[in-house]
């Protein structure tokens, strides 16, 4: 397996020039890099203009590993070829990095650059790419993995420190200001930055000898653009202290939902969450983050806040608020569970009214944390939950109640991990490790290990409410000077309560009230959508999401009106599948492609967790038939046996099923901005 690297863009608040200076100080050895024990020039070509400079270098590390994997190595020193490509005009700096020993069993490939940052042309941006493939280390290739990719890291931190240093090391020896390039004159200049890392230790650099007057940044700049690159200046103020391992995951799945989602894209702060949440692992996070943005889509959750109204019932008798926020700055959301009439709720409103007010109880978190991020000027990425449960009976425990709680939890644990920083449970009674019983399971583990447990008055102690939480801010009911507007809650009154055929029907209205649809592709049975136009230049558009497995995209042309599809009872790829599968097939496999009807796009293949949008201008009128179908990967044609991917690939499509979320809709030409073409993925 590959391993990747990508940093995030890292700012130096210097010249290039001056940045440059600084770098070429690292050669021939680097005493802040201990195991980089020399390198030496074996190529270096210079343009007539002295505007390029490309220099190779051979490098010599120090194999820094256990003795037991130098001696099966047979080596004390591992070699790398070090390609550097100065451009002054355009003042970039291009490194390649491959490494020569062990070439036929390990291939390291190394790239960074140094460029001018593109908002403040004082500024130098540097990034840095990497990847590592194993492929036999003499039984030893997981070992050896992990050994390198810690070494990595280890030195990708040191990487900006040695920049930093030797710029500190300039300015000691009064360096602060190195004029940019410029076109020879005659007679040519006899002083000139020189790139290349010659065993000769002594650099050129051109000191002004006259007062110095170096130019100064403009503090109000960015360090760079959030909505651009991640830059770690950034990533430090609004995300947090990571791992550089940890950055390249965010940058990387960053990246792939630019690629993949031009739709909406969620916040740095909810991707890393996902990330967190399966522990940095790359294809776990991008998974689950996948499915819960079609159920976001499909449910219409970002707009949540600001169209739906709470019904007066939830004002009167939810026993839940935000109030102020925890010792960390974290929001404070304090939930009296005990005094909440959870059964009057539940047959008063029904379980997703429920639902939807969790929901935007977890919508508000996440906008509250970062309004608190600005207002704190540190990360904040998560909130704290305070349940009181005095009054907590055996009514709570009524079997539809731990069922909507139940469901309740498994959907914020699918689709908002890792926002909950603590969860303190006061005054438990006795009937709270029956309820916890039935719950604990349904709660991650990490989740888990996020609560406190206080019974009867222990929380007014050292240790309890006082380590969290501000004496100030202790609610009055909690014995504490502060007046917390959150309702008393009571019983829901039973004239209130609502048939169970209409709650069933204000559920269903709830949650099919989409314009998003859902349909199911299977091998040999795709789902097709049959649009009937009356006028060219009509343009179809379509969005959907590949929710499962991967399909192909197909837009056709016939002027004749398929049949109605007809249920398969037997089961057979026919007209139509099963209605529960949501599956519809209106080509007739009498049909001639050609003839009877035709393809009017090029086939688009879509990956799975791809979110797709595009248009087609109409050219004649009759009808339109958009097809879904499954696709299958080519198995690797080097070889007739399966590749292990391949099999792996075919086992996560469970009965060869795929799954597709669309909407879609026609406007007349006048409508419609574009009058082009095109597919957008």
């Amino acid at each position: 397996m590959v391993q990747q690297y990508q940093s995030p863009v890292r700012v130096y608040k210097h010249p290039f020039e001056l940045i440059m200076a600084a770098y070429v100080r690292r050669f021939p050895n680097c005493p802040l890099i201990p195991i980089f024990v020399d390198s030496e020039v074996v190529k270096e070509e210079h343009s007539d203009d002295g505007a390029t400079v490309f220099i190779e270098r051979r490098c010599k590390v120090e194999a820094d590993a256990p003795r037991l994997f130098k001696r099966m190595a047979g080596v004390d020193y591992l070699y790398f070829i070090h390609k550097n490509t100065l451009d002054r005009r355009e003042r970039a700096l291009h490194i390649e990095v491959v490494n020569e020993t062990f070439s036929n069993r390990v291939i390291v490939h190394e790239i960074c650059n140094y460029t001018v940052h593109p908002e403040n042309e004082e500024w130098t941006c540097f990034e840095q790419t990497a990847s590592l493939d194993i492929k036999s280390f003499f039984g030893f290739e997981n070992a050896a993995e992990k050994l390198a990719m810690k070494q990595y890291a280890n030195s990708i931190k040191k990487g900006k420190e040695i920049i930093e240093y030797y710029l500190k090391e300039l300015e000691d020896e009064g360096v602060t200001h190195v004029p940019r390039w410029s076109p020879p004159q005659a007679p040519p200049p006899t002083a000139r930055l020189q790139l290349p890392l010659t065993s000769a230790p002594s650099i050129a650099i051109p000191v002004p000898t006259a007062k110095e007057t170096p130019t100064a940044s403009p503090t109000d700049l960015p360090a760079g653009s959030p909505d651009d690159k991640l830059d770690a200046d950034y990533i430090r103020r609004y995300l947090g202290d990571l791992t550089p391992l940890q950055e390249s995951c965010l940058i990387r799945l960053r990246q792939w939902l630019q690629e993949t989602h031009k739709g909406k894209i969620p916040k740095d702060q909810h991707v890393l969450r996902f990330l967190r949440a399966r522990d940095f692992n790359l294809e776990k996070a991008r998974e689950i983050l996948c499915q819960s943005l079609s159920w976001r889509k499909q449910h219409q959750v970002d707009f949540l806040l600001d169209s739906w109204e709470r019904p007066q019932l939830l004002h009167d008798y939810y026993t839940g608020g935000w109030h102020h926020h925890d010792r960390d700055g974290c929001p404070l959301y304090i939930l009296r569970l005990g005094q909440m009439d959870t059964k009057g709720l539940v047959r008063a409103l029904g379980e997703e009214s429920l639902l939807r007010q969790v929901l935007s109880i977890n919508e508000e978190g996440l906008r509250r944390c970062e309004e608190n991020t600005r207002v704190f000027g540190r990360p904040i990425s998560c909130w704290t939950c305070l349940v009181d449960l005095e009054g907590l009976n055996m009514r709570h425990l009524w079997r539809p109640g731990v069922k909507a709680l139940l469901r309740i939890i498994e959907v914020v644990e699918a689709n908002y991990p890792e926002t909950l920083g603590c969860l303190l449970i006061l005054r438990a009674p006795r009937v709270f490790p029956v309820l916890w019983t039935l719950v604990s399971p349904f709660i991650d583990e990490n989740t888990r290990k996020k609560f406190l447990v206080y019974a009867a008055n222990d929380y007014q102690g050292p240790g309890g409410l006082v380590d969290y939480i501000d004496r100030e801010v202790i609610p009055d009911f909690l014995g504490g000077d502060c007046l917390c507007e959150i309702p008393e809650g009571g019983m829901v009154p039973k004239s209130l309560y609502r048939t169970a055929e209409a709650l069933e029907s204000e559920e269903l209205r709830l949650w099919t009230d989409t314009i998003y649809k859902t349909a199911s592709v299977f091998k040999g049975a795709p789902h097709e959508l049959l649009i009937e136009i009356s006028e060219p230049s009509s343009v179809i558009t379509w969005d959907f999401d590949v929710c499962k497995g991967d399909v192909i995209f197909n837009i056709y042309h016939s002027r004749r009106a398929p049949q109605p599809p007809k249920r398969d009872v037997q089961g057979a790829h026919g007209s139509i599948v099963s209605p529960a599968t949501n599956n519809m097939q209106l080509i007739d496999r009498s049909w001639i492609l050609g003839q009877d009807y035709s393809m009017v796009e090029t086939a688009l293949t879509c990956k799975e967790g791809e979110s797709v949008q595009g248009s087609h201008v109409t050219r004649w009128p009759g009808f339109y038939i958009l097809q879904w179908r499954f696709h299958c990967s080519p198995a690797c044609s080097t070889s007739s046996l399966p590749r292990v991917d391949d099999v792996l690939a075919s086992l996560q499509v469970s009965s060869h099923k795929c799954k597709v979320m669309f909407y879609t809709e026609v406007l007349g030409s006048e409508d419609f901005r574009s009058v082009t073409i095109h597919y957008t993925v």
